[in-house]
């Protein structure tokens, strides 16, 4: 009797205790020369003015953010908060650091004979700090934060480096002593939530195409997803303590994608996590592609190759998920044409709530 009445007595509690939204987002805004990003955020283009109203529609706790330049001062992720505020959201607390992409490696790095161009950066970019990734948060970042964004890709346990046909090393040794693992960037941050401390494990992989038979890129992109399982394994240092979600974008469909798609359904698989399959009406009606993968779950519409899921939200299995969408309304609804307009990809979001 006295279990039931507290457990009455709690239940109003349990029932109106606020989520936390996690979001990730590709904003595609980097620029095709240092300061374009911050000029076009600062003069309210129509693609920043729809970014802003997609996520104003969805209102993140946190945000992990993709496709945004890096420069040294934050004058572009602040101008860009400063926009979001005036739509009424505020993220006081930010995080953004340099980059692979556009960050000169001094070697040939893309097997082309010759050293210098975007293709022999650490990760591919026509200047440092291009199409970086940043964190907003209503929330402020704890202690501890890691970051494997220098790490060497030789250096992951298991990695699988490309190789010519002749079995001697793509890049030659000394690109890969020089190589890092992640095009963009890999980090875990600790975001002190009402709930307790969140760990944002948050990425942008490359794209697995655009190379040749030696498939460095799909490589690489198999082992840029792979490392946060490496990671979970306690391989790269401890794993994180508490509760963590993996936001960021993997540009890998798990059964659709011309990459290795076996490393993506490796992750969603994962018994540490779980797959909310966040989706949308807008994929759902937008026709059949004859994929694997369901339509409503599609998180990107690229010209010539289609519809895929390549932009994922995964929480541990310690979280309660209470809701989980993309952000792509039907044809005809509120919000349709600034889902288009903001980006190719649209935002992915999930709910969720401490299971104590």
């Amino acid at each position: 009797m006295m279990r039931a009445l507290w457990l009455l007595l709690l239940w109003p509690t349990l029932v109106l205790a606020d989520p936390v939204r996690v979001a990730s987002f590709n904003l595609e805004l980097g620029g095709e020369g240092p300061g374009l990003m911050l000029r076009d955020i600062q003069r309210g283009t129509d693609k920043v003015r729809n970014v802003v109203e997609v996520i104003a529609s969805v209102r993140p706790d946190i945000l992990a953010l993709q496709g945004v330049d890096w420069d040294h001062d934050g004058a572009g992720l602040t101008a860009l908060a400063r926009r979001l505020a005036d739509a009424g959201l505020d993220y006081p607390f930010r995080h953004a650091s340099q980059p692979n992409s556009g960050l000169a490696s001094g070697v040939d790095l893309d097997g082309d004979g010759k050293a210098g161009g975007p293709g022999d950066a650490q990760g591919w970019g026509l200047y440092t700090g291009r199409n970086g990734i940043a964190v907003l948060s209503r929330f402020p970042f704890a202690e501890g934060a890691r970051d494997f964004t220098g790490m060497l890709w030789r250096d992951l346990p298991g990695a699988t480096l490309p190789r010519h046909q002749d079995g001697g090393p793509f890049q030659s040794e000394e690109g890969q002593a020089v190589q890092r693992l992640s095009n963009t960037a890999h980090w875990i941050l600790p975001i002190e939530t009402p709930d307790g401390v969140l760990w944002l494990m948050t990425f942008q992989a490359t794209p697995p195409v655009f190379d040749g038979r030696e498939d460095r890129n799909g490589l690489r992109n198999r082992d840029e997803i792979r490392l946060w399982q490496v990671l979970l394994d306690g391989l790269l240092g401890p794993a994180p303590e508490g509760r963590y979600v993996i936001a960021g974008g993997a540009n890998l469909d798990p059964w659709d994608s011309a990459g290795r798609g076996e490393a993506m359904r490796a992750l969603l698989s994962d018994p540490r996590l779980q797959d909310p399959e966040p989706r949308s009406d807008g994929a759902a009606q937008a026709g059949s592609q004859g994929h694997q993968s369901e339509d409503a779950l599609d998180t990107v519409d690229w010209d010539g190759v289609g519809r895929l899921r390549v932009d994922y939200v995964l929480p541990s299995k310690d979280w309660v998920v209470t809701g989980a969408g993309v952000y792509w309304p039907a044809p005809g609804a509120a919000g349709h044409e600034p889902a288009l307009g903001a980006s190719r990809h649209r935002l992915v979001w999930v709910d969720v709530i401490a299971d104590e």
